[in-house]
């Protein structure tokens, strides 16, 4: 997709955001115009509106996987995903689990409930498609702490990197969003979150964190998204190493998101699953065992 920018001098900067599916045009424009009038200087005004237009893209696909939970007034005791396995196969997904669209314009993941060595779980075939599952919540991470989860891949997603944005998949991530007080983010970063909450109708998290499996990139390593620092991964499983069997996996996700963003994280506001071949255009089979927290160990 080709997007538009007007710059501080009133010139056009023509931008390439073929991977993306928001569609921009000319409110784009006019939000990003308005984002610039509170720039300190006009020579930023382009790197700004460049910034602005590439991360709110991102933000657009972000904006699907969460949505406002202001009109819960109280906090949860501990987030209770419903767990996956007390479903029948084949039937409807768990009550309070939702699909995300990222885009229109991606392929959807199929996500089905079968029966695995006696337990139900969820199965996620992508073939060059990306959605996922969420459910929201409003949680004071602190109390509990631990997330314990299980997940299997067929294999590895082939030519994927998560470093780079025209590879960026992943076959099995699990997504945590998070509130924050948004005022107290550098100038561009409140732009992109103003833009971006105009052109989607949705607020945005403060904060996403993703757990995801690698191809090489070692395990404990973060890695920034290309286009907002508002959303890091944290490699969880690397390499092949574990294709085709079960993993079970426990992280401190409190002290996770204090070591990517460098900074406590807010209350927890949504919980996702994802598996994604979009950007490589490969296929891919996983599976997600139920996805549980708890206090961490004293």
């Amino acid at each position: 997709m080709t997007m538009f920018l007007r710059d501080g001098e009133g010139s056009i900067i023509r931008r390439e955001a073929a991977a993306a599916g928001c569609i921009i045009g000319g409110k784009m424009r006019s939000l990003t115009r308005r984002a610039e009038s509170c720039r300190p200087h006009r020579r930023h005004a382009g790197m700004l509106a460049a910034q602005c237009g590439f991360a709110a893209l991102s933000f657009c696909c972000l904006a699907a996987l969460t949505r406002a939970v202001s009109a819960q007034t109280s906090l949860e005791a501990a987030p209770l995903p419903a767990p996956f396995s007390a479903a029948r196969p084949g039937a409807s997904l768990p009550r309070g689990w939702e699909p995300v669209r990222l885009t229109d314009r991606k392929k959807l993941t199929d996500y089905t409930l079968t029966e695995v060595d006696g337990v139900v779980v969820l199965r996620a075939h992508a073939v060059g498609a990306a959605s996922g599952l969420a459910q929201f919540t409003k949680f004071d991470i602190r109390s509990a702490p631990v997330v314990d989860w299980r997940w299997k891949v067929s294999a590895l997603v082939e030519g994927a990197d998560n470093r780079v944005a025209a590879k960026e998949d992943s076959p099995v991530r699990l997504l945590f969003a998070f509130d924050g007080d948004k005022s107290r983010l550098p100038l561009v970063e409140r732009a992109i979150f103003y833009v971006t909450e105009k052109l989607s109708g949705r607020q945005l998290p403060y904060a996403l964190l993703q757990y995801v499996w690698a191809g090489t990139i070692p395990v404990g390593t973060v890695i920034e998204h290309p286009y907002t620092r508002r959303v890091r991964l944290l490699v969880v499983a690397s390499g092949p190493d574990g294709v085709g069997k079960w993993q079970s996996l426990s992280r401190n996700v409190f002290d996770d998101f204090r070591h990517a963003f460098g900074e406590e994280p807010g209350d927890l506001a949504g919980i996702g699953v994802l598996t994604d071949t979009d950007n490589t255009g490969g296929a891919v089979e996983a599976w997600y065992g139920d996805i549980r927290f708890r206090p961490a160990d004293r």
